[in-house]
């Protein structure tokens, strides 16, 4: 959407209060417009049907089904940037009610500005014959605005015949676990939330737990997971930085890394590490970016061997292992 045009915006809740308090508050900023609200997944369905909507706003815990769910399940078929919020707390502050009203209406601008892509399948020839020594390959993957949508992109486009893949998303605690279980329902993928001594194999994913940090690790022929705590690393825990160095030093040019959309520059230095190893690495490029911080400084320190279009990303990926 242009900048000028005006935000529309379904609200999901089923808290007449919490409804109230989001929509009065996001509605302050002239560039947004409420144009409907809804009281569960169902109803949702009939406004953004009847309002077309550019962005909604969804609570977790809702009656009929939960917000994950509804996501997951009624979305696809239209394509609509979402922000997933939780229940606000009635005995937090004015103060903290302001900070995060302000928070949801700079992500309400983000998420308008997105350019959600429909996944398009690889160009699969004879997948399994083609592909080489996949089990000694690894693919490392970071991202951060607008990340979710980006990876669901990638892997909805990848067989399973596919190296282990990590991942890092700058993305909550308990939220990181959902958003894995999502992936794995819907692509033909094994996802998982990350847990410390997991051994990465082909056609499974792992996700950096929100609050701990994710590196590999090499043992023999295998790569295996390490979760822990930490400070923060770029300013994020987890950090892409913190993947990419460990994939740059336990893989060496057996990998593939993938900086995607995402504001600031978490995973640059990283991803510069793994192509002095003698990685292939790619950058999303700016039009297909949500953000482009993260891919822009990649690629001017000279990190990114090959820009490419989301959508694009998936066939590189199998034209480097081919």
């Amino acid at each position: 959407m242009k900048n000028h045009d005006i935000i529309k915006v379904l609200i999901v809740d089923d808290s007449l209060l919490f409804r109230e308090i989001i929509s009065r508050g996001i509605s302050i900023d002239p560039s947004i417009k409420v144009v409907a609200v809804a009281t569960d997944p169902f109803d949702a369905r009939d406004k953004i049907i009847k309002h077309m909507p550019d962005v909604m706003i969804c609570d977790v815990e809702m009656p009929k089904m939960n917000g994950i769910e509804f996501i997951r399940r009624l979305l696809p078929q239209y394509m609509l940037p979402v922000i997933v919020v939780s229940t606000i707390s009635d005995a937090i502050s004015p103060n903290a009610v302001e900070s995060f009203i302000l928070e949801l209406v700079e992500k309400v601008k983000i998420a308008a500005s997105a350019n959600v892509i429909k996944p398009q399948m690889l160009e699969q020839r004879n997948i399994n014959s083609s592909m080489k020594n996949v089990r000694n390959k690894i693919i490392a993957i970071g991202a951060s605005t607008g990340g979710p949508q980006a990876i669901s992109v990638i892997l909805k486009s990848l067989p399973q015949e596919m190296p282990g893949i990590v991942i890092v998303q700058h993305i909550p605690p308990v939220f990181s676990r959902m958003f894995a279980e999502r992936l794995n329902n819907t692509t033909a993928l094994f996802v998982k939330e990350a847990e410390n001594g997991d051994y990465i194999e082909p056609g499974k994913v792992f996700i950096a737990p929100g609050d701990k940090h994710m590196r590999i690790r090499r043992f023999g022929d295998a790569y295996k997971v390490e979760c822990f705590v930490g400070e923060k690393v770029t300013g994020h825990c987890p950090s892409v930085d913190v993947l990419f160095e460990s994939v740059a030093k336990e893989a060496g040019n057996n990998a593939i890394g993938i900086l995607l959309t995402g504001m600031g520059y978490d995973g640059a230095k990283g991803l510069l590490s793994m192509r002095r190893k003698g990685a292939r690495t790619i950058g999303q490029d700016e039009k297909t970016s949500v953000v482009y911080g993260m891919p822009k400084v990649a690629h001017e320190i000279g990190a990114v061997e090959k820009q490419a279009a989301l959508d694009m990303i998936p066939n590189l990926i199998y034209k480097v292992l081919s």
